[in-house]
């Protein structure tokens, strides 16, 4: 029979940040001009860029297209480190 609680741990979640702010600051960008750019509000690139928003895939490849980046240099999965 399947027990529900298995005794097995979760993998700890990787820590997931962005190059969004120092990429847009190259390009002479503003929030808002970035914003209009891929569709979203300002606050939204400024939640992105402080890691408190984690950008739908669509979004994220948005960015990376805006950027002529692959998606792997503007968002970097960190691993956590083992507990």
């Amino acid at each position: 029979m399947f027990n529900s609680k298995s005794s097995r741990q979760k993998p700890p979640k990787p820590k997931i940040t962005n190059r969004i702010k120092v990429l847009r600051a190259e390009r002479g960008l503003t929030q808002e001009a970035l914003a209009e750019a891929v569709g979203v509000t300002r606050v939204t690139i400024n939640c992105i860029e402080r890691a408190a928003y984690l950008p739908s895939l669509e979004l994220a490849l948005a960015l990376a297209r805006l950027f002529g980046r692959p998606v792997e240099d503007v968002f970097i999965v960190e691993e956590a480190a083992d507990a």
